[in-house]
C-alpha cells in the first residue's frame, strides 16, 4: 500500500464534486464512470467510493469480477494561466456489500498514486 501525501489528502478532502472511476470486467473490458461520493478512510488508508444503489451498478460488478481499479480526481485551479491539478490512485479494489454499518462501497487500496498541480 502507498501512502498519500498531505497535499494529496488535502486535495481529495476538498470540495471536489466529480471523479472518474475506471474498472474492468472479467474479460478485461474497461469502463470509466463518473462518481460523486468518495472519502479517504484514515483507519485503513483506503479510498472508499459509494453512490446511490451502488451494489446494482456495473462498476460494482466489475470490481467483484476483476479487483483492479483506478480513480482520478481533477479540476482546473486556473484557466489563465492554464493550471490543471489532479490525483490519480490505482490499485486493488474490493466490492463491499451493505452490512455491518457500511457499504455498499468499493474500497480502493492505493498501490500507485500520481499527482500534479497541487
Amino acid at each position: 500500500m502507498t501512502s498519500l501525501s498531505p497535499d494529496e489528502l488535502s486535495y481529495l478532502q476538498g470540495e471536489r464534486r466529480l471523479a472518474r472511476l475506471a474498472t474492468a470486467d472479467a474479460a478485461a473490458r474497461p469502463q470509466v464512470t463518473p462518481v460523486g461520493m468518495w472519502h479517504y478512510n484514515a483507519n485503513l488508508g483506503t479510498i472508499d467510493i459509494t453512490g446511490h444503489n451502488f451494489d446494482t451498478t456495473r462498476k460494482f460488478r466489475n470490481v467483484q469480477a476483476n479487483p483492479w481499479a483506478a480513480l482520478v480526481v481533477d479540476d482546473m485551479a486556473s484557466t489563465d494561466p492554464w493550471r490543471p491539478r489532479a490525483v490519480t490512485i490505482e490499485g486493488p479494489a474490493e466490492a463491499i456489500p451493505a452490512g455491518d454499518g457500511e457499504g455498499p462501497l468499493i474500497r480502493l487500496i492505493p498501490e500507485k498514486v500520481v499527482s500534479w498541480g497541487l
